[in-house]
């Protein structure tokens, strides 16, 4: 309860007990008088009113009133004393519950607050090509059925979103995991990462690696840098999959909220070849696999069974989303990664593994709580995947690789 309201209570108490003390004594004063004259019109000699409204211990009750004055006293006092007990024993419940709010989602308000005041804005002066209403992509959908922008070449202006971009301020966290042989990719990730990825704008790495002198040195840009965490060796690649998810929700609630304002989760076996800039931020955002993304619901690899957490029934379901790409604001991700992890335990206490891990829970919570942005698959394709006449750019992309090679199961 806010302060203010707190005073005004205490004064209501205050006030209350005074207006009662003295309706208490203005009743006691006339019942005594009448209660004397009833029983032969004056009080004993040497006794006061002053007596008879403070008596000694051992008085006893007056006649024809029940019970003593000191009683009614105690009773209308207790009564008072009980409201204020119970009224402070709701404020320490109270700030018990706001403290270990702010212990266990120290996030959620803040980024809130902080994204009141991110709008877009141009600057006068400023020239871009005119928008057209007429003349757009018309080879692909950009706009899903609850009206999520879905992002492909041509459907931005990189200058103009770059321009309305810098005067926010912002800082992007970008979180990667490299454990075992999968350090072999640090180098090609983050060399690419620094010409394409979030040029202009501050960018702060996060490194999971079981292997950290194996993060091969890689020059930043000014506003770039790079945090190396370790992190145990893990005997499965579905662990390691599966485990970023609870790493990740720890990291934004201790460390980044006063950090960042974005976020995203990239796997390291990637390299970027082209922009990925901030016509890619959003509150949450999802990437569509390169795999499904002209495939019917039906034929999508989501978990059927129903005794997993990540189940989606036939006949439902939106797009088919890669784990190996999400992101945006602290908040969302924070929810959505504590999620997935608690779906996760669930289904683990009954020994069942969701058919493609992390990204079967992942694509649960994007059917049941909307991105509110998608990227096309030109920001997540396959080496190994042919181009096609829909994805004119390839922006990032994964790697070829052998997966018995370099897995550690």
């Amino acid at each position: 309860m806010p302060r203010h309201q707190n005073l005004i209570f205490f004064i209501l108490v205050f006030f209350g007990m005074l207006f009662s003390g003295t309706i208490w004594l203005k009743e006691q004063s006339e019942e005594i008088k009448h209660g004397w004259r009833g029983l032969g019109g004056s009080p004993p000699t040497g006794r006061t009113l002053r007596d008879d409204l403070h008596p000694s211990s051992t008085q006893t009750s007056i006649p024809g009133f029940g019970t003593s004055v000191k009683d009614e006293a105690r009773s209308s006092f207790s009564i008072l004393r009980v409201l204020y007990l119970w009224y402070a024993s709701k404020q320490d419940r109270q700030q018990q519950q706001q403290q270990q709010q702010q212990i266990t989602e120290p996030t959620i308000v803040k980024t809130e607050e902080k994204h009141k005041n991110l709008g877009l804005r141009s600057s006068p002066g400023f020239l871009y090509n005119q928008p057209s209403l007429l003349v757009g992509r018309t080879d692909v959908v950009t706009l899903t059925p609850w009206l999520a922008p879905i992002i492909w070449e041509g459907t931005f202006d990189p200058t103009l979103m770059d321009s309305l971009y810098k005067q926010q301020n912002i800082t992007i966290a970008t979180t990667v995991f490299a454990l075992g042989k999968y350090t072999r990719f640090l180098k090609d990730f983050l060399e690419s990462a620094e010409q394409h990825y979030f040029v202009g704008f501050r960018v702060h790495y996060y490194l999971f690696t079981d292997q950290p002198d194996a993060v091969p040195e890689v020059k930043l840009g000014d506003q770039h840098r790079l945090t190396v965490r370790k992190v145990p060796s893990l005997n499965r690649w579905q662990d390691i999959s599966m485990g970023r998810m609870e790493i990740l929700e720890k990291l934004i609630e201790s460390e980044l909220a006063n950090e960042a304002d974005y976020i995203f989760c990239l796997d390291v076996d990637t390299k970027f070849n082209s922009r990925w800039g901030v016509e890619t931020l959003g509150q949450a955002v999802a990437v569509i696999h390169p795999w499904f993304y002209d495939y019917p619901r039906d034929q999508f690899t989501y978990e059927r069974r129903p005794e997993s957490q990540a189940f989606i029934p036939a006949g439902e379901g939106d797009y088919y989303y890669t784990a190996a790409a999400f992101g945006g604001f602290l908040n969302e991700v924070h929810e959505l990664t504590k999620t997935c992890r608690e779906q996760q335990g669930i289904d683990a206490a009954k020994s069942i593994e969701a058919i493609w891990h992390d990204e079967s829970h992942l694509n649960k919570y994007f059917l049941y709580k909307k991105p509110s942005k998608l990227l096309s698959p030109e920001y997540l394709w396959r080496d190994i995947n042919a181009r096609t006449n829909q994805v004119r750019v390839i922006r990032f992309s994964h790697v070829s690789k052998n997966n018995a090679e370099v897995r550690p199961n």
